[in-house]
């Protein structure tokens, strides 16, 4: 099994200043990269202190300039939110400038929130339709010219200037529906889940989701199947309790996007009682720390055996939870130094 990063510049309330955020951010890459991590992971989203990030790209150019060998990951590029050409030329730019190192991830998007401010008048629920026209247009960009009459975009014969400097960067698509495993499948993508906090059964359907994919399209695909959880690795009581307040916090947050609830205040999403949620049991302490990868070192090892039992190719180390610095530090380093070992 390997490991990837996937982290955020995150502010949760205005309490944090944003030269800290960034250097924290760029520190836990540093780290990953020296505990040899094969993925960094920057997402995108927009007008949100919780995931700033908007442009996902620019993030990892930055990360290309002060790493020299974890390759640097779109998680994910939202296809709605680009033009073919725009997206095909600065994900190759990024490949150049780190010297090969792109992992070209691309997906549906999810909140309506930013839906109605980004690609106005547009359903999420209809986003994948997007994403389904884009690969193929950057692909053939990225290939030489190439003339476009689709659905939702439309351009004369252009090429992506620069070229990657791969010969074809690998690409990743964000799949939770056989929809989109189908489409990843068929055309020859690597898989990023994320199960949010629910428990592993939902990670055994997106397994069992793609093995009935690829044996749709003839039984011979091998993507790479990676599953993103929520993490903290600790030591002791006040460490869990720590990370139980913070990641309830975050989810809270996040539930208000969710439902496109639009209680967003300069840009910190105001947070959703837990009592007010339908599935509020999903968040309950006991079930956050059985679902997410929290817990002690030998706890984190013994649930990620699960996870390789399953097929999991990659787990992805969701940092960004809203747990203060030093404890996010820690909990990588602890992860680095006593859970990877384990499977080396």
């Amino acid at each position: 099994m390997k490991f990837h990063l996937a982290i955020n510049l995150e502010r949760l309330d205005d309490g944090l200043a944003m030269p800290d955020v960034a250097r924290h951010t760029l520190e836990m890459v540093q780290m990953a990269e020296a505990a040899g991590f094969e993925i960094a992971w920057a997402a995108e989203h927009h007008a949100l202190e919780m995931t700033i990030a908007p442009n996902p790209f620019q993030i990892l150019t930055w990360w290309a300039g002060e790493t020299s060998t974890i390759r640097l990951g779109s998680a994910v590029a939202t296809t709605a939110y680009w033009h073919p050409i725009r997206l095909a030329g600065e994900a190759a730019m990024l490949d150049l400038i780190s010297g090969g190192r792109l992992e070209f991830g691309i997906g549906s998007g999810a909140y309506q929130r930013e839906f109605d401010r980004m690609r106005p008048g547009l359903l999420q629920t209809d986003a994948w339709r997007y994403m389904q026209e884009m690969l193929p247009a950057v692909r053939e960009l990225w290939a030489g010219d190439y003339e476009h009459h689709g659905e939702f975009w439309q351009f004369p014969t252009s090429t992506s200037v620069p070229k990657p400097l791969q010969a074809q960067p690998r690409t990743w698509v964000a799949a939770r529906s056989p929809i989109t495993f189908d489409y990843a499948v068929a055309n020859g993508c690597d898989i990023m889940c994320w199960p949010f906090t629910r428990p592993h059964a939902e990670a055994e359907l997106y397994r069992r989701q793609l093995a009935e994919s690829i044996e749709k399209h003839g039984g011979t695909a091998q993507p790479t199947f990676a599953l993103m959880r929520h993490t903290a690795v600790y030591e002791d009581p006040a460490g869990r309790e720590a990370s139980i307040a913070a990641v309830t916090r975050v989810l809270g947050q996040f539930e208000n996007l969710y439902q496109n609830l639009d209680d967003v205040i300069d840009g910190f999403p105001k947070e959703t009682p837990l009592s007010e949620l339908a599935a509020r049991e999903q968040y309950e302490p006991e079930m956050l720390e059985q679902n997410l990868m929290f817990g002690s070192p030998d706890q984190v090892i013994e649930k990620l055996r699960i996870y390789d039992d399953l097929g999991v190719d990659a787990f992805i180390y969701y940092a960004s939870m809203g747990l203060g610095h030093a404890a996010q530090k820690r909990s990588l380093e602890l992860f680095c130094t006593e859970v990877i070992p384990a499977f080396s």
